[in-house]
């Protein structure tokens, strides 16, 4: 584990905070507090209220998950293990699977030119631009088709299976993609070559100076070619430029670690992803 700067886990529990509020509507249950999404949209999670002063109990998460069965959400859980470490041992005795997902921070100091990654052009996508809107189902899809085979290991998916996935955006969606994009609170970057389309894509959210990049996804028959730390490495320097301070990200395994370590990120903790248990026969 990296040093870790003072007040880094403070920064990063107001930014998950304020990340959902502008499009979903806060709900606070015991010591947690649900977000839930104003319209169509991704749904967001539950996780620990900023002004809890004790760790979640068993009864607070059994009260969310029934809240989130109302309203027809995916039952999910968001937390940062360092900042409220009890919870890990709390979610799991009410009967969610935890994901332990390395939580790492930029160094800007160490971050590579994308040019040196990968001979795939990389580029940011532009809210101005006419085909703005079919590039954001673009990366919809290459996302949708790369985490469905998870990890980094080549597979058979690739530009077929992507324009397979590919969804007409509808007037709301785009409306935010191209505001969002317009002032800066998102980021995304798509690479790929004119023979064969869009490769791997990946984005970035940004709350004032600290911004979280996500949805880093790569076609499987694409895998090994760099481009997942290509585009990872275009969208922090974007950041980086545009002022912001603090960059992070949570990886899906240590094997998908190891790739944002080579572009400058380093481990300073562990982010924790919850949703029910499977049921086993």
């Amino acid at each position: 584990m990296d040093h870790v700067p003072v007040g880094l886990f403070d920064r990063l529990e107001r930014f998950y905070d304020a990340v959902p509020r502008d499009a979903a509507r806060a709900e606070s249950i015991g010591a947690l507090v649900l977000f839930v999404r104003e319209g169509a949209g991704w749904p967001f999670y539950a996780r620990p209220r900023l002004d809890a002063t004790r760790t979640p109990s068993v009864a607070d998460i059994d009260d969310v998950r029934a809240r989130q069965r109302e309203l027809g959400l995916p039952e999910a859980f968001e937390w940062v293990h360092e900042t409220t470490p009890g919870l890990l041992a709390v979610a799991r005795s009410a009967g969610l699977a935890v994901l332990e997902a390395p939580l790492l921070v930029l160094d800007p100091a160490a971050c590579p030119d994308p040019a040196g990654l990968t001979d795939v052009p990389v580029r940011l996508l532009d809210p101005a631009a006419p085909d703005f809107a079919a590039q954001v189902a673009i990366r919809r899809a290459v996302a949708a088709v790369g985490f469905s085979t998870p990890g980094t290991g080549a597979g058979d998916a690739g530009p077929r299976e992507r324009d397979a996935a590919v969804e007409e955006l509808d007037l709301a969606a785009v409306e935010e993609e191209t505001t969002r994009t317009a002032d800066g609170r998102r980021v995304s970057a798509l690479a790929g070559t004119p023979e064969e389309g869009v490769l791997a894509c990946g984005m970035a959210m940004r709350v004032g100076d600290v911004a979280e990049i996500a949805g880093v996804a790569t076609l499987p028959v694409a895998r090994g070619r760099g481009l997942g730390a290509a585009v990872t490495a275009t969208l922090a320097r974007a950041l980086r430029d545009a002022g912001t301070d603090l960059v992070f990200l949570s990886a899906g395994s240590e094997e998908i670690a190891r790739v944002y370590v080579r572009v400058g990120f380093r481990r300073v903790g562990t982010a924790c992803i919850a949703e029910p248990a499977p049921v086993l026969p």
